[in-house]
């Protein structure tokens, strides 16, 4: 069993601890935050021990997984390099910072992986896009194995070239935000016309729910799934329309870009400090 340590346990970081837990055991596994009475709350919901020596627990550990804001990475990396690394692997999900900066900031012969998870994970549905690098003579299938099994334990993987992880910050990692937002904004505008909020929300989630498992399990292109909703003269092609006039897709755009230059700058900050 690979033993698992964890820097940072906060949405993301603890769907991943307890999924190492059930992976490896909980014997296997520990974690170490700043704060004292967040690791005393996670031993009491998971029965994990914690540790309060970072370096320490990366001593201890096959693989670290840092689960941290990429303005917290440079205490990380003063931390980890107390004690030696080499032949470890390095599991990140900063967003925005590459696999170079990780790199640059450790200075130990390790393996890195850069990941860009989802809230869902906490679920059980999260999507996590998996970058391996070439570092250290990079990842042979059993490494490869071991990061993909602990992120399928909360939902599923893709993995891609790191050229493209700023762009899956957008499709998957900040997006369940707007998602959020849209279900939040529907269940409002039938609140408005008497449906109870509770069930409103009830109606929007499903409703999201159900069609992005169409999108999946279906050969259909997401738009001609659309279409089949639009019956001719219909009340959906009216509110498409609707949606067209106020800029719903352009909106969409417009978050991406947004999104994506914000892990650019993100990424350009952690590489300045590290």
């Amino acid at each position: 069993m690979k033993k698992y340590g964890f820097i940072g346990t906060g949405n993301m970081g603890y769907p991943l601890l307890v999924g190492a837990a059930e992976l490896s055991g909980k014997e296997n596994v520990t974690y170490s935050t700043p704060f004292i009475e967040e690791m005393e709350s996670v031993k009491a919901k998971t029965g994990i021990d914690y540790s309060t020596d970072t370096a320490a627990l990366a001593a201890d550990s096959e693989i670290i997984v840092i689960c941290v804001k990429p303005q917290m990475l440079k205490d990380v990396f003063n931390d980890l390099s107390k004690t030696g690394l080499r032949g470890k692997t390095i599991i990140s999900i900063a967003a925005g910072v590459s696999c170079a900066t990780l790199y640059e900031g450790i200075r130990q012969d390790v393996r890195i992986a850069r990941i860009m998870p989802n809230t869902p994970a906490m679920v059980g549905e999260g999507m996590s896009c998996i970058c391996f690098s070439d570092y250290s003579g990079g990842f042979d299938e059993a490494a490869k194995k071991d990061v993909t099994d602990l992120f399928e334990k909360v939902g599923k993987v893709e993995i891609i070239p790191e050229s493209l992880m700023n762009a899956a910050i957008c499709a998957n990692g900040s997006s369940p935000a707007y998602v959020f937002m849209f279900i939040e904004a529907l269940a409002d505008s039938v609140v408005k016309y008497g449906i109870p909020r509770k069930t409103a929300y009830k109606l929007a989630a499903q409703t999201v729910l159900g069609s992005a498992k169409l999108v999946l399990e279906s050969s259909d292109h997401p738009g001609a799934l659309k279409d089949n909703v639009c019956s001719p003269g219909g009340t959906t092609i009216a509110a498409v329309e609707a949606l067209e006039e106020w800029g719903f897709r352009n909106a969409v755009m417009k978050a991406t870009d947004a999104c994506y230059e914000k892990g650019v700058e993100l990424g350009q900050k952690a590489k300045d400090k590290s």
